[in-house]
């Protein structure tokens, strides 16, 4: 095997030195100073070099390498300061291990960055059992929320190993994977003495395109911390923010929550995701002279009843007065379970139109087509067609809230990067407009959206403002 193949395979992002020289500097500056250190997936061995110049003290020093090449560079250059052992840390003995070493016991390292699923893409085979990770059902499981980050599961074992110990986990990872580890882990009731969270910059580093920390969580018996400080960088901020856990739920700024906790209800407006299609080269058109235009730049005639005016997220993040393109979208439904096969005698040019594009419409992978009808959408029905919409990008931070209208007499639809709430009346649809850009439902929308996830807005989220509570905070 390669050893670009290898380092896919294994999530092998190997840490600079002097990366893992300013992580470990900052481990020793509220007095902590380790007996042992280990490094459960030790690379190279620039953590573990790293953290024995940090802590020349400790008793011992252990790290573990599934490659055995990796395992003697770590060797050439820790030389008697470490003992490392090749061997793998989903089949290792991990209660033995840990027998041996004293506190305080000081766990570090960088993990894997790979996902389960790409795993099995590649065939690895140095993953643990395969299994719904965060017990996602229905939709949740078909769309990828089942998938799990393998430095996911690695830090919630190694959590494990530490509880009651006196030791701290101090590990480079996502920072979408620090946050669901700390999120399960007080779900589950467990306490930190100490979590802060520091950021480091992926794409320098590691040339990658993702948000990135370095993880300290100091456990020690009687913890009762719940809430984590941010920093931006490797250095600590004289007014950090802090997220934490509230009400059964991870926030992302404690303060705000506190503020934004009277908007919060159980009974909040039913958000509607925008029409998904799949197919944006064949659905979206624009107007080329009296006919239409797709995104392979082929020009069709087609009947009007079926195309409508449409926005994405970002129309509304800039504002879809000041779109530069006048986009439409084919929609060929009315509800989910509208038979397309009506088109060949309602809108015969549409009709062709899709059979001439059907071999790009069939090989749609979602899921969410199967067993319907054929050239079938997703998020189709009468919301999607209403007048007025208050809607807003699940891309963009802090959120615009728009109030879409008709546009020459045709409703407006949105894609499935876009969220709103459907009306009949515009005046309506301006007053709760207004309510979502109040203080309130801002402090609401810094106190839970992460900026650094993949969608920082849903509808899940969107649904935990209650529109009535919000009327009466503000």
């Amino acid at each position: 095997m390669s050893r670009g193949s290898r380092a896919r395979v294994y999530g092998d992002f190997q840490t600079p030195l002097e990366l893992a020289r300013a992580a470990c500097a900052l481990l020793g500056d509220d007095g902590f100073a380790p007996a042992a250190i280990l490094e459960p997936s030790c690379g190279s061995g620039n953590f573990l070099r790293a953290a024995c110049e940090r802590f020349p003290g400790a008793e011992r020093a252990l790290g573990l390498e599934i490659d055995p090449a990796h395992a003697a560079a770590a060797r050439a250059q820790l030389g008697p300061r470490a003992q490392v052992a090749v061997g793998d840390f989903f089949t290792t003995e991990w209660q033995s291990v840990l027998a041996s070493l004293p506190d305080p016991l000081l766990v570090t390292g960088n993990p894997p960055w790979v996902t389960n699923a790409e795993l099995g893409r590649l065939a690895g085979a140095n993953l643990p059992r395969k299994h719904n990770a965060a017990g996602a059902r229905g939709i949740d499981a078909l769309t990828g929320q089942s998938n799990f980050d393998i430095s996911e599961w690695m830090l919630q074992r190694a959590l494990e190993w530490l509880a009651g110990r006196d030791a701290v986990l101090a590990v480079l990872c996502k920072t979408a994977v620090a946050r669901r580890v700390l999120a399960e882990s007080w779900r589950a009731g467990r306490r930190f003495a100490r979590a802060e969270l520091f950021g480091i910059d992926a794409a320098r580093h590691f040339s990658a395109s993702v948000s990135a920390c370095l993880l300290v969580l100091r456990e020690a018996p009687g913890a009762r911390a719940q809430t984590c400080t941010l920093h931006a960088g490797l250095a600590r901020e004289p007014r950090p923010r802090r997220l934490g856990w509230r009400d059964g739920a991870l926030v992302a700024d404690v303060r705000a929550y506190a503020r934004a906790r009277p908007a919060l209800g159980a009974a909040g407006a039913t958000w509607r995701s925008g029409i998904k299609h799949d197919c944006a080269r064949v659905m979206e058109l624009e107007r080329a002279g009296t006919g239409w235009r797709n995104g392979l730049g082929e020009e069709w005639l087609l009947e009007p009843d079926c195309i409508f005016p449409m926005l994405k997220c970002t129309d509304l993040a800039r504002g879809p007065a000041r779109s530069t393109r006048a986009r439409f979208m084919l929609v060929p439904q009315r509800a989910p379970g509208d038979a397309t096969e009506a088109l060949r005698a309602s809108a015969p040019r549409t009709w062709d139109y899709l059979c001439a594009h059907a071999e790009r419409l069939d090989a749609r992978r979602s899921s969410i087509y199967r067993g319907r009808p054929r050239f079938a959408l997703f998020g189709v029905g009468p919301y999607a067609f209403a007048p007025y919409k208050v809607a807003v990008s699940g891309f963009h931070l802090p959120p615009s809230f728009r109030v879409v209208g008709p546009r020459d007499g045709r409703p407006v639809v949105l894609d499935d990067t876009c969220y709103f709430l459907p009306f009949e009346r515009e005046d309506e649809a301006q007053r709760t407009a207004a309510l979502l850009e109040s203080s309130t439902a801002r402090d609401f929308f810094t106190a839970l959206a992460f900026p650094d996830a993949k969608r920082p807005l849903t509808a899940g989220l969107l649904r935990r403002l209650d529109l009535q509570a919000l009327a009466s905070a503000v």
